[in-house]
């Protein structure tokens, strides 16, 4: 009983120390950028080919026929939907063919929460595995311009995507697990370059610079073996990023791998910290940096590689994001990783209202809008900041 009573005790204090780190900024900054996803997932849900005012819109969102029956949940979140073909096809939503485990509803639920909502949740969770995933490499290579993009993860995964695209067109219904595939491969061979003994932040980043350039190079020249316009269409889609035509199975996809990334991420947030004081203050500290720093790539190549397979290469995110949080909540990990989790779903939401809505009724890519958005704040940063290169 004993045993019992002082473990519930550390659990309780370990909380409180959590708790006692979400300090008025941190709470702002959750609480605006959940106010940010709030309203692009209200103007998301209101537009589109079918029309409805937002009210109508908002009305099906919260019918409770849906929002509280455990059986529609199951068959989003476990699969089995409506016909996409015909959903899809606006001249067609008048013969919807529900799927018989899934109870009846009107056509503005229907095209809500199968077509409209789905969108905005793969926006969350893509926006939140990029920001975490470009926090944990920062801190991992000790500097601010890593992200997904310059360690290599995001053009291994679209050199992955144009080659099976082009090459292995039979293939491309594994698509997202060969971009993952792709992704995870690119950054074992930057480890591999970087080692020496050991790794350093510098040679993690010289060698995801030059994995890059050349992946880019690669990407560049499967587009002159592309003869299908089709082809060429589809793969750009996935090289700039987009929502476009995500559903269910794309949230389904991300969901899990999403879980697990966010709570290994949390949980590492100290590791994060001691990382940030440098190898030599490390080791002294008993940490054996060489498999905590492997351990941790791991964690933020899961994080990217759930974003790419779902939603292509969505560039800037993963940089842009961790700097905005830092200057509102500071350097401190145990804050950083959470003020991620909200503010990258808040940027992704908000750019895919804009890639929605910019030159409707044309959809314009999601990653145009946010390298439109990350370039200027990036060369403002640049400009503000004396000194780039370690945080």
């Amino acid at each position: 009983m004993a045993s019992k009573t002082s473990g519930a005790t550390g659990a309780w204090s370990r909380a409180r120390t959590w708790l006692g780190h979400i300090d008025g900024s941190l709470l702002g900054l959750c609480l605006g950028s959940l106010l940010v996803v709030f309203a692009g997932g209200l103007i998301q849900v209101s537009f589109g080919a079918f029309s409805m005012t937002i009210v109508e819109a908002w009305q099906a969102v919260f019918d409770p026929d849906i929002l509280f029956d455990l059986q529609v949940w199951q068959v989003f979140l476990l699969g089995g939907q409506i016909n996409p073909n015909v959903l899809l096809n606006p001249l067609a939503w008048d013969s919807l063919i529900v799927d018989a485990s899934l109870p009846e509803m009107n056509k503005r639920s229907l095209i809500v929460w199968n077509i409209r909502l789905p969108r905005v949740l793969v926006g969350v969770l893509v926006g939140m595995n990029l920001a975490v995933s470009g926090a944990i490499f920062q801190a991992v290579t000790r500097n601010e311009l890593a992200s997904p993009f310059i360690l290599g993860v995001s053009s291994g995964a679209g050199l992955m995507i144009l080659l099976t695209l082009v090459v292995f067109s039979g293939l491309s219904t594994l698509l997202p697990l060969i971009a993952s595939a792709g992704g995870a491969a690119a950054f074992l061979v930057v480890y591999a370059i970087a080692w020496k003994n050991g790794t350093s932040p510098v040679r993690l980043v010289l060698a995801g610079v030059i994995v890059s350039t050349v992946f880019g190079s690669l990407q560049t020249a499967m587009f002159f073996f592309a003869d299908d316009i089709g082809i060429v269409q589809s793969a750009i889609a996935w090289t700039t990023g987009s929502l476009t035509g995500t559903d269910w199975e794309q949230v389904r996809m991300a969901l899990p791998w999403t879980i697990v990334a966010m709570g290994l991420s949390l949980f590492s947030s100290r590791q994060l910290n001691v990382l940030l004081l440098g190898e030599n203050t490390a080791k002294s500290l008993g940490m054996s940096v060489e498999k905590v720093r492997f351990a941790l790539s791991g964690v933020a190549v899961l994080a990217a590689s759930a974003s790419i397979a779902v939603a292509g290469i969505v560039g800037f995110i993963g940089l842009i994001v961790p700097h905005m949080v830092r200057n509102i909540v500071g350097s401190d990990y145990r804050k950083l990783v959470v003020g991620c989790v909200f503010a990258g779903p808040a940027l992704m939401v908000g750019a895919d209202v804009g890639a929605r809505l910019a030159m409707n009724p044309t959809q314009i890519p999601v990653g145009i809008v946010t390298g439109l958005v990350g370039g200027p704040y990036f060369l403002y940063l640049m400009r503000k900041q004396q000194e780039m290169g370690e945080i």
